[in-house]
């Protein structure tokens, strides 16, 4: 029962293939739900962040992307959901388009992920070089749980340690026992919200790592979803051969998948 919800074809601006291309591997992979999530990048507009080099963000073209996803979705040899990213901001002027875009085109799923802290993108190293690191991650941590307030409805909390993987600190994990309290807040609001924790195997390990896995398990949460966050038709389903032994481990009995506002439980034994 493989899956991967989370992925960005060309219509995203850091993607680089067809959204027919992607569905195709994911056809090949024999995956039983495959996800796209194109990026919704309203919290650069809202908050005047630029993109690479300077530029202003590309947008994903919203009504030819999910026009052109709902004519794949009927021919896909799986179960193809239609969904979207969406990066979280405190700045109110983000809502209103993110709520006109659930409205208009009524996504399968959405991943709610924090990028940027107002006035940068954690992706931009040179941004923040000079931060210590425990401010910079408890200042990520924190816009982590105010976006489970989000304004808007979502279904998974995408790829929670985002920060880690654009930092050159000597040790860049993120250890449970330096945001213990934060932390656990985190995970009990997502287990009282009924949420889905993503796991990410785009860095070079997998987000969150296994000690905070094990943090959510232990205060209750039983609701994963595996992403590869491919950008490319090649990383497709990445990782999840040598996530899923680990997630087994820890206690976790399967993923699951937000669809339409079901949530479909996955086994691993299946």
């Amino acid at each position: 029962m493989k899956t991967d919800l989370h992925s960005h074809s060309d219509f995203s601006p850091d993607g680089t293939e067809p959204l027919s291309a992607m569905v195709k591997r994911a056809e090949a992979l024999r995956l039983s739900y495959y996800g796209i999530s194109e990026h919704f990048d309203y919290d650069y507009v809202a908050d005047g962040i630029p993109f690479e080099n300077g530029e202003p963000p590309r947008l994903t073209d919203a009504e030819t992307y999910f026009k052109t996803a709902r004519a794949l979705q009927k021919s896909a040899k799986m179960r193809f959901l239609v969904g979207g990213e969406f990066g979280f901001t405190q700045n109110p002027k983000a809502t209103e388009p993110y709520l006109r875009l659930i409205e208009t085109y009524r996504p399968d799923f959405v991943i709610n992920s924090v990028h940027t802290q107002g006035t940068f993108d954690y992706y931009d190293r040179e941004a923040h070089a000079s931060v210590p690191k425990h401010a910079l991650y408890e200042e990520y941590l924190r816009l982590v749980l105010l976006s489970l307030n989000a304004p808007y409805p979502y279904d998974i909390v995408g790829h929670l340690g985002y920060c880690t993987r654009y930092v050159s600190y000597a040790d860049p994990a993120l250890r449970y026992a330096d945001f213990r309290e934060i932390l656990d807040r985190i995970f009990d609001e997502i287990v009282a919200r009924d949420k889905i924790l993503e796991v990410n195997t785009s860095s070079p390990s997998f987000l969150p790592g296994r000690e905070l896995l094990e943090t959510y398990f232990r205060r209750g949460g039983r609701k994963i979803s595996f992403a590869s966050d491919a950008h490319a038709s090649a990383r497709i389903a990445h990782g999840w051969e040598e996530v899923v032994p680990i997630l087994r481990e820890i206690g976790f009995q399967g993923v699951t998948v937000p669809d339409r506002g079901e949530h479909v439980f996955l086994p691993f034994d299946e």
